[in-house]
């Protein structure tokens, strides 16, 4: 793995659990959002990001949160190295199944 995605992919972990650590749930859902794009390929990696949005949404009391990151998560495991949505940001409120735009930097840092 490249170092600088590697950099970016420990920075947005880190500052989720700390998010998380300080009961800041929607701050760590936007780190979360940006590792979850940066670890698509990447099976433990990309369960990790919805494991952690899972608890997040747990923290938040957001139920729709919580019961769409449970499928997720195995999904992560069993198909992230077949195929993924380019720049899908995780979320259970955005279907698993649609690309998104993303951000030069993360393009960048993707390729």
């Amino acid at each position: 793995m490249h170092v600088e995605l590697r950099k970016a992919i420990d920075e947005a972990f880190a500052q989720a659990v700390q998010a998380l650590g300080e009961r800041r749930g929607a701050e760590a859902l936007a780190w979360l959002e940006r590792a979850h794009i940066l670890t698509q390929r990447r099976p433990w990696l990309h369960a990790r990001s919805h494991c952690l949005m899972l608890r997040a949404g747990w923290q938040l009391g957001d139920v729709r949160e919580v019961a769409g990151q449970v499928p997720r998560i195995l999904a992560a495991l069993l198909f992230s190295r077949i195929w993924v949505p380019l720049g899908n940001s995780g979320r259970a409120r955005v279907s698993a199944f649609k690309p998104m735009p993303m951000s030069e930097e993360l393009r960048r840092l993707l390729e």
